[in-house]
């Protein structure tokens, strides 16, 4: 069997759930997504922008993902669907690796959701649009998806809440967030509004090296 192909990466993230603040899947006295989604349900898209990638000797500087995860109930009951969204401008060599990394088929992170997933709705490439401005982070996919998220209120003199939740993103940092009016996905025969909802952004740095 070959050596699996050694990757890293890293760059920026940030969700906005179907939750009401603060989500109680992964902040509340129950075992980390145990506890029921305030809407009995979890739709969360996740986005990411990758500063500074390789898999292999494939670069992957520059790139935007957007990946979709939705489970009918308790997170940890698993039933998930997910999709995941390469950006256009990747050739199918940079396709192929975003891929791989972004499913969990290559190891890292993405791969802790892996055994949850039961459905999968496929691998679609599109126009991802990804932009921070001071402590907002926003990301657009014409006619799919509009995001926004921004930190929480906050008398802490940085404006921002950091936790570490132990989230596979990002393990040891994570900022509290709220998405913005108007924040929507429409795809694959599914509509989501997630304005007010619970948010959260992190820098990540991933590798499948140890």
């Amino acid at each position: 069997m070959a050596d699996p192909i050694s990757w890293h990466l890293s760059g920026d993230y940030f969700e906005n759930c179907s939750c009401s603040v603060v989500c109680p899947c992964l902040v509340s006295a129950a075992a980390p997504l145990t506890s029921r989604p305030t809407e009995g349900f979890c739709n969360v898209p996740l986005v990411f922008h990758i500063d500074s990638g390789r898999y292999g000797d494939v670069v992957l500087d520059g790139l935007n993902v957007f990946v979709i995860l939705q489970a009918p109930g308790v997170m940890a009951d698993g039933d998930w669907s997910a999709a995941t969204y390469i950006d256009e401008r990747a050739d199918d060599e940079q396709t192929e690796a975003l891929t791989a990394i972004f499913t969990g088929a290559a190891g890292g992170p993405m791969a802790a959701f892996t055994p949850l997933i039961s459905k999968n709705l496929g691998v679609s490439k599109v126009p991802i649009a990804f932009r921070i401005d001071g402590k907002t982070r926003s990301a657009e996919i014409p006619g799919i998806l509009r995001m926004s998220v921004e930190p929480l209120p906050t008398m802490h003199p940085s404006g921002e809440m950091w936790a570490n939740l132990g989230h596979p993103v990002s393990a040891d940092k994570m900022a509290l967030a709220v998405g913005a009016a108007g924040n929507t996905f429409s795809d694959r025969g599914m509509r989501w509004d997630n304005s007010g909802r619970n948010g959260l952004y992190a820098s990540i740095r991933w590798s499948n090296v140890s």
